[in-house]
């Protein structure tokens, strides 16, 4: 088979599993933030599957011009998704949307008009495009290295990784590829790079296809689970010891506290810890089951009367947060208003 026919037939089938990966998620998690952006990043994918090129340098027409728009915004999207996946607390701004815009504008223009306005430097424009695409797998594996530790559900961590380290190693190397060998297009290189695109969205199929969908998306509360005889009694001191930490020590309180340090200091493995937060707290993230005591403490202080005259920014780094945004983004995630807001409903009452 000749390789530029091997080329279109592993592009069509990609874009036919893509088609229905994004339908089943959007169907599935289309009310969860996670589902909705692994949607979309499928949907940008199908763009990517459809016109990419290793290589090439000719003339971009106006039809194919969007396609690779919406390819080279998918590394936002992507971005984005890691950090939904990750981050329970994580929304959408307006920023985010901006940021997109950008990226795909650039790389429309790019096509149109910058790189054919200079002739000698559309090597320059296709590594220019590349190396953002780059940018943005980093801090998506970045996002997700600086994460995965908080998942305290056992189950989905490593499917979750297994799909973003595929996706970003792809992307990565595509990237790479479009780098090294642009002004000089090769079809065996167009060919790998669709047996690579495929075999990587067909594993990540298969993997989402295993596991229920709870594992990846936060759709719902875990189902905490009650051990039984010895056990329940082991876990229960342990249970005591952790909310001593938090009421006595207020451990909480720590700069770069992680669940490996409240591990050392109750002497029990980690994946014992996780367990017990997630199972018998009903806790699916680490930071969260932090900020739950944070925030308490930040609600006590806001009542208090004689700390009226205290500035927010001071009750917020007290209870253990480390800048102001975090702060009031969380607390209002849990109560609905504003930290200001609920000093001022708490004065009122009294």
């Amino acid at each position: 088979m000749p390789l530029a026919t091997l080329d279109i037939a592993l592009r069509g089938a990609t874009v036919a599993l893509l088609l229905v990966l994004a339908a089943s998620l959007f169907r599935g998690f289309g009310t969860v933030l996670a589902g909705r952006l692994a949607a979309a990043f499928a949907l940008g994918s199908v763009a990517h599957a459809v016109s990419y090129s290793i290589g090439s340098i000719s003339q971009v027409t106006i039809a194919h011009a969007p396609l690779i728009a919406l390819s080279t915004g998918n590394v936002v999207v992507f971005w984005l998704f890691t950090r939904a996946l990750f981050d329970e607390t994580f929304r959408l701004r307006a920023w985010h949307g901006l940021v997109w815009a950008a990226v795909a504008a650039f790389s429309f223009a790019n096509c149109l008009w910058i790189a054919p306005a200079h002739g000698g430097s559309v090597r320059l424009s296709i590594v220019a495009v590349n190396l953002i695409a780059l940018g943005f797998i980093i801090l998506a594996v970045a996002q997700t290295i600086a994460s995965w530790s908080s998942d305290l559900v056992e189950r989905r961590r490593g499917v979750r990784v297994f799909i973003v380290g595929a996706a970003a190693l792809y992307g990565g190397l595509n990237a790479i590829l479009q780098i090294l060998w642009s002004g000089g297009g090769s079809e065996a290189a167009n060919t790998v790079n669709s047996v690579a695109l495929a075999a990587v969205v067909a594993a990540i199929s298969f993997a989402m296809m295993r596991v229920d969908g709870a594992e990846l998306f936060p759709a719902a509360p875990e189902a905490q689970t009650e051990p039984v005889g010895a056990d329940a009694g082991a876990d229960q001191k342990l249970v005591d010891a952790l909310m001593r930490l938090m009421a006595d020590e207020r451990i909480y309180r720590h700069e770069n506290i992680s669940i490996g340090t409240l591990a050392t200091k109750l002497k029990i493995p980690e994946y014992r810890l996780r367990r017990l937060i997630n199972q018998r707290l009903g806790y699916r993230n680490f930071n969260v089951f932090l900020n739950a005591h944070r925030i308490a403490e930040a609600k006590a202080a806001l009542a208090d009367p004689s700390q009226a005259e205290v500035p927010v920014i001071t009750i917020a780094m007290d209870a253990g947060f480390q800048s102001l945004g975090p702060f009031n983004r969380a607390f209002k995630a849990t109560t609905g208003v504003t930290p200001s807001e609920y000093r001022k409903l708490k004065a009122s009452a009294t």
